[in-house]
């Protein structure tokens, strides 16, 4: 399906790297309640989003598997930190509901959109900004215990995660409207 090529690359590298970061998330912050390495990770890999596309433009290394592996490593870092801070009562569950329910919804359209013979959804710009909205929301979110910094930090996090959840319903319409409207 894809050649080494397509697989052996920097920025494939990068996205395989930040998938490590998950389950060392839930181990720092929910075995080890280290917040200072939980938030590190999360920052990791917040950041690491953003420079995977970078170099992988860069150097002329796009691939269809990059393509399909970033999105999916961005869903499991927002699950998996968005259950993990339910559980520890900083986010509600219904927040974590809305975002679960979006990608269900999302992965029903995406059935319809391959049984149409048309592939994968493209990442758009409004889909870049919900999940870059989502993954800085995070970190915030971790910070916020308490007053003072900690209430700075709570603002900060759920203007990230307002407009970030906002977003991500809205690239779930227009994911919808794209499965829907292609054709053969």
């Amino acid at each position: 399906m894809f050649t080494r090529r397509e697989v052996l690359t920097i920025p494939n590298a990068i996205t395989a790297v930040r998938a490590l970061g998950i389950p060392v998330f839930l181990w720092a912050y929910l075995s080890l309640n280290n917040l200072a390495l939980a938030f590190s990770v999360l920052t990791i890999g917040a950041l690491s989003d953003y420079f995977d596309g970078k170099v992988a433009r860069a150097l002329n290394q796009e691939s269809k598997l990059g393509a399909a592996l970033d999105p999916t490593i961005d869903r499991a870092y927002i699950a998996a930190t968005a259950i993990a801070l339910v559980i520890k009562e900083i986010v509600p569950l219904w927040f974590l509901m809305i975002l679960i329910g979006r990608d269900i919804w999302v992965a029903i359209a995406l059935l319809v959109k391959t049984r149409r013979g048309r592939g994968v959804f493209e990442v758009t710009f409004l889909g870049k900004a919900a999940t870059f909205n989502l993954l800085y929301a995070f970190p915030f979110l971790l910070l916020s215990g308490g007053s003072g910094v900690g209430l700075i930090f709570w603002i900060c996090g759920w203007a990230f995660a307002i407009w970030g959840g906002a977003l991500y319903l809205a690239t779930g319409f227009q994911y919808t409207i794209a499965a829907l409207s292609s054709s053969k």
